[in-house]
């Protein structure tokens, strides 16, 4: 009897744990970025019951941040083109962003080969029927490296 006690109670313990785990890798994501103006994902979903959604992005190449930097930027879609050229005169120690860019809703710091910085999203920010996207505000990037960001459920 005791036996199957805490065989019941290690079996629940185990299946907690993975239940934790497995909620804390759905409002996360990574995201890889590369030395030929390349993200690894074309679309990302953040689901509804996360309240805050971690983005990681990681730069897999070897070129610094002053050639080939990468960031992430979460905005409308329909802000993205003016956000990027915004940013092109906000600079590099701007990360490519224009201060306090209300259009914004997350971004990572701009970042070289080898590095890598995590951002969090906050859910709230997302309607239902509106157009997400994220995309690279380093000058030239935003035409090859963009993708979705979908409400999931």
């Amino acid at each position: 009897m005791k036996n199957q006690f805490l065989s019941s109670a290690s079996a629940v313990l185990i299946l907690s744990l993975l239940t934790s785990n497995a909620m804390a890798n759905e409002c996360s994501v990574t995201v890889e970025s590369n030395d030929a103006m390349q993200f690894n994902l074309k679309s990302m979903v953040v689901p509804k019951t996360c309240s805050k959604f971690s983005i990681t992005l990681t730069h897999t190449g070897k070129m610094p941040k002053s050639a080939m930097g990468h960031n992430l930027v979460v905005s409308k879609t329909s802000d993205m083109a003016a956000i990027s050229k915004d940013g092109i005169g906000a600079g590099v120690a701007n990360d490519y962003l224009k201060p306090q860019d209300s259009r914004v809703l997350a971004h990572t710091k701009l970042i070289g080969g080898g590095e890598s910085t995590t951002i969090e999203l906050v859910v709230a920010q997302l309607k239902a029927g509106e157009s997400y996207s994220y995309f690279c505000s380093f000058p030239g990037h935003v035409s090859l490296m963009k993708g979705s960001v979908n409400l999931g459920s």
